[in-house]
């Protein structure tokens, strides 16, 4: 019989914040303007003697560069609350390289980074004249990922692509054109981690692309396999979404307001 797939614990983990609106989150704006603030998160998987991060965030100097975010703590340190050391981190899953998703990365010495093959190419090629496109990106943290490469520190992915058993990445694009997602294996079932394939509940629940988006078509699709991929709507976590914070109970009493349990099925209205 093959061996059973390893069971993972999934926390989210709050860092940043920032006001919004809902005009500034569809495509097209929105009829109903009404404030619509962002979080800003990394996750992390443990199981199976491995410790897989996905995402890095942001840095304080970037957030406080870039203005208008309210930066929590530091996502690295954040970890540590969870008793998780980052030369400990096996794997790093970036699902694109804007600024608020791969920042902090040199703070894994030990880590492979998982990254899909299309998005360092969109990242320095042709579409990095245009600001519209290229102000989403910290061009440190795209060169610190070439450096990185050369020192066969990267893994590309071209689509689909297993990190570790009940571990999986998996080709988006749509907000920009290298996006990936991540399947994973917990004790209630499949989930996905959207990432910014749908930044809030609305977007997938709703069909209506982010704001930001490289390819609309391509967003659209993305909905559709966040859906095909995961037990059930309840198994699908947003990228930004302060919802998230409040669907899922906490780590632990300390770390309430900070990190949440994904393993663990969410209360409110996509409980099961």
């Amino acid at each position: 019989m093959p061996d059973p797939i390893p069971e993972y614990e999934v926390y989210a983990l709050r860092y940043a914040t920032r006001d919004g609106r809902r005009r500034d989150h569809f495509v097209g704006g929105d009829p109903h303007d009404g404030p619509m603030p962002m979080d800003y998160f990394i996750w992390v998987a443990v199981g199976a003697g491995r410790t897989i991060v996905i995402d890095t965030g942001f840095t304080e100097e970037v957030s406080r560069r870039r203005g208008g975010r309210t930066y929590l703590r530091c996502p690295v340190q954040a970890l540590q609350q969870l008793d998780i050391a980052a030369d400990g981190v096996s794997d790093v899953i970036l699902t694109h390289l804007h600024y608020d998703h791969a920042g902090n990365f040199d703070r894994f010495p030990a880590a492979r980074f998982h990254l899909q093959e299309a998005e360092l190419n969109y990242a320095t090629g042709r579409y990095m004249q245009y600001p519209r496109l290229s102000h989403s990106f910290e061009v440190d943290d795209v060169c610190g990922l070439v450096r990185l490469n050369y020192r066969q520190r990267v893994l590309f992915h071209n689509g689909d692509g297993q990190v570790a058993p009940g571990v999986s990445v998996h080709f988006a694009g749509g907000h920009t054109a290298g996006l990936q997602f991540v399947r994973i294996h917990t004790r209630r079932g499949w989930i996905v981690l959207a990432s910014d394939v749908s930044h809030f509940y609305e977007n997938f629940e709703q069909g209506r692309p982010f704001s930001s988006a490289f390819h609309v078509g391509q967003m659209l699709e993305g909905f559709d396999r966040l859906r095909a991929l995961a037990d059930s709507d309840a198994h699908i976590v947003p990228g930004h979404d302060p919802l998230v914070m409040q669907r899922y109970a906490p780590a632990s009493a300390p770390l309430e307001g900070i990190a949440v349990k994904l393993h663990q099925a969410p209360h409110g209205p996509q409980g099961r």
